[in-house]
């Protein structure tokens, strides 16, 4: 009954880890989401700023796999390059090792902070209206919960450590081959190299060393990093070929780290009793800076074969023609990062918005050449862009899902209207279609000046949508001025338009019966200029 009850409040513990972790990750990334979106939107071709990007994000959400998913997720909707994907991965496994240096402090005595830190952080929680100060709440209760776990699981090893047949047990594990196996199947089981690692932390804590000392629980640590790939490799399947890329490069890289090492240390089996054994007194000490140390000398030795990397997975996954896809930015995967999502979102908006203007151009160009087919493309390019504009908002609803901030809720809304002003646009454009049959169809006549004076027109909406774009993408308040005043200079037109228009039915060098085709074409133009002007002036109101 004894080892019965150890088991119990070995798993309780466990739990109480693994939700403290969570809660401490979920909320740090939710108090540092504007960050983490920053921290993604400054991807460059600098290997050591992807690696730098990679680390900092995943020490924030503590879960490698978490990270790397996100990174799928971007090479999917192709915002990031597999050059910086593959840097960033590396910079992964590095910020992956904060929750095993977490769990080595269990050799201190924490418990007299862990409980009243769980207490105040829930207390926080359910008194505090700020949502800032609720979710710090959250982190203090989770970071207490991290320490109450381990404590538990401590305790309940304690009391089997003196068992002669379970130290035996473990001390008798030492086949190098069956080490690595067990690291990957637990960590592929668990999806989380964290978790194993803190469990052979506690282990080590309380005497029970995996195959009795050595290089042994070396071997098991190789192998949670390989099995540490599980995730993106699971979340790759159905994605682009480029998703599929960054997952085998992800796989690649721990496999060929962990090869390396598992040869090294067979051939130096002294290796941990003549380094970390020697600079660390406390065993949860020696694991902890093993794992991280191993991450860093990957890194360290792969970071120069960026490059040889991305060409592997691109001569192992080959390029085919890929059909019925369009780039649209968006990927579920970066859902559970709202900061992320809702950048990705945002670059979806503004494509939509090309895809939009596309549209009207078409419309435009087949009423200057009386081409009624111009309608057939237009149509097409419009049921492309009613499904884009369906997959932004099932987006943004499963994005308003997370138990969002204020600001990101105003930022969801801003988006939800931007898309039904930019599908108005595309309407429009449809509007002008039926302006040409009917100019076909009636034999209207305009003359190569009301063309021109259309075209000019047109560009300035192309302008206006410029400027709109910049504002959106560069945050620069200053251009509302500019926006504004290009958008007064489409009415302007409107308004000189019809006024000539008006002169030339008077002076006769018009039919009366293209009036009505003339101006609704005309205040077509001048409301898809105001369309484009009120999707900036949402952002500007958050």
């Amino acid at each position: 009954m004894d080892y019965v009850t150890a088991l119990l409040s070995l798993l309780g513990g466990l739990g109480a880890f693994l939700i403290g972790v969570t809660l401490l990750s979920d909320n740090t990334e939710k108090l540092a989401n504007s960050r983490i979106k920053d921290l993604f939107n400054k991807t460059s071709g600098s290997r050591l700023a992807g690696v730098g990007i990679g680390a900092l994000t995943t020490a924030i959400v503590q879960s490698s796999g978490v990270t790397t998913v996100m990174i799928v997720g971007l090479v999917n909707a192709g915002i990031m390059s597999l050059f910086q994907a593959t840097t960033m991965i590396m910079g992964a496994n590095i910020g992956t090792t904060i929750t095993a240096q977490l769990a080595s402090l269990q050799q201190f005595d924490f418990m007299i902070v862990a409980f009243p830190l769980t207490f105040i952080g829930v207390m926080i929680r359910m008194i505090s209206k700020n949502d800032k100060r609720r979710t710090i709440g959250y982190m203090l209760a989770g970071l207490g919960l991290v320490f109450v776990g381990l404590d538990f699981m401590s305790a309940s090893t304690s009391f089997v450590q003196s068992d002669p047949a379970v130290k035996e047990l473990f001390a008798n594990a030492k086949n190098p081959f069956l080490l690595l196996f067990i690291g990957f199947a637990l960590t592929a089981l668990t999806q989380s190299s964290s978790v194993v690692t803190s469990i052979l932390i506690v282990f080590a804590g309380n005497g029970l060393i995996v195959g009795g000392g050595g290089n042994a629980v070396l071997f098991v640590i190789l192998g949670t990093n390989i099995g540490s790939c599980v995730t993106a490799l699971i979340s790759s399947v159905g994605a682009s070929k480029n998703a599929r890329r960054a997952s085998l490069i992800h796989l690649m890289f721990n496999t060929f780290g962990s090869v390396i090492f598992f040869i090294f240390f067979v051939c130096w089996p002294n290796f941990m009793d003549a380094t970390f054994a020697r600079w660390f007194p406390a065993a949860e000490t020696q694991i902890a800076m093993f794992h991280t140390a191993f991450n860093v000398v990957c890194t360290i030795l792969f970071l120069p074969f960026t490059g040889a990397f991305v060409k592997l997975s691109c001569w192992l996954i080959r390029d085919k023609e890929e059909t019925g896809k369009e780039e649209e930015f968006m990927d579920e995967r970066l859902v559970s990062t709202p900061g992320v999502a809702l950048d990705a979102a945002g670059k979806a908006v503004l494509k939509l918005l090309d895809f939009s203007m596309e549209s009207l151009d078409l419309a435009m160009v087949g009423f200057e050449n009386k081409d009624v087919s111009a309608a057939e493309s237009v149509a097409e390019n419009n049921e492309k862009i009613a499904r884009f504009g369906r997959n932004i908002t099932d987006f943004l609803i499963k994005v308003s899902s997370q138990n969002i901030a204020l600001g990101e809720e105003k930022l969801v809304s801003a988006m939800h209207n931007n898309v039904g002003d930019i599908l108005r646009i595309s309407e429009l454009a449809e509007n002008v279609t039926k302006y040409t049959a009917r100019s076909v169809k009636d034999g209207l006549e305009f003359s190569p000046y009301v063309n021109k004076r259309l075209s000019e027109m047109t560009e300035k909406i192309h302008v206006l949508t410029s400027l709109t774009k910049r504002f959106v993408t560069e945050k620069d308040y200053t251009l509302i001025t500019e926006i504004d005043a290009a958008e007064d200079g489409i009415d302007s037109m409107r308004k000189s338009l019809i006024k000539d228009h008006i002169a030339r039915l008077n002076n006769g060098e018009c039919r009366p019966e293209s009036s009505s085709v003339f101006i609704n074409l005309v205040c077509n133009l001048e409301r898809a200029g105001d369309h484009v002007n009120y999707v900036a002036h949402a952002y500007l109101e958050l």
